[in-house]
């Protein structure tokens, strides 16, 4: 907004046809966040300014990205949407805190290792309880709210 601010007056539309110039952007950011990357376009054309918004979502490796959306907005309206998002953002935005995890734990039982650890990623915290012998290793991953259910049916076939 600052850069479009600082642009001054668009370029007439005779003038910009008769440039004959492709139409490049005027100013380029991308920003990630987890699996997603953001592309912002600050462009013009004959009808006038506008922020091209691009967001494609990345499948994992040797997957690509998937196809992605796009948003345009009108750069008279730019100051007005960056208002109404940081409104949003304040009222229902969380922060993010990095939870204190507890620490993985181990144990072993004839020559198989069980390990239990404890992690978190966008999805909530989960458990990772792996099976690990000399020649394969598998594992399950148990989501938190599951947790008391899972320990639950565990004890009952342990009693």
């Amino acid at each position: 907004i600052e850069h479009y601010a600082q642009l001054g007056p668009s370029q007439p539309p005779e003038l910009a046809q008769a440039a004959d110039e492709p139409r490049r952007a005027l100013k380029s950011e991308f920003l990630v966040r987890e699996n997603r990357k953001y592309y912002l376009d600050l462009k013009e054309n004959q009808r006038g300014r506008f922020l091209r918004i691009r967001q494609t979502v990345n499948r994992g490796p040797g997957l690509g990205s998937t196809q992605g959306q796009t948003i345009a907005l009108p750069a008279q309206g730019l100051i007005e949407f960056r208002d109404a998002l940081a409104k949003l953002i304040d009222d229902y935005g969380v922060e993010e805190e990095p939870a204190e995890l507890p620490e993985g734990t181990s144990l072993t039982v004839d020559n198989k290792r069980f390990f239990f650890d404890v992690g978190s990623n966008k999805y909530g915290v989960f458990m990772r309880v792996s099976e690990v012998k000399p020649t394969y290793r598998n594992s399950i991953t148990v989501p938190y709210k599951v947790w008391a259910k899972f320990g639950h049916t565990f004890c009952k076939y342990s009693d």
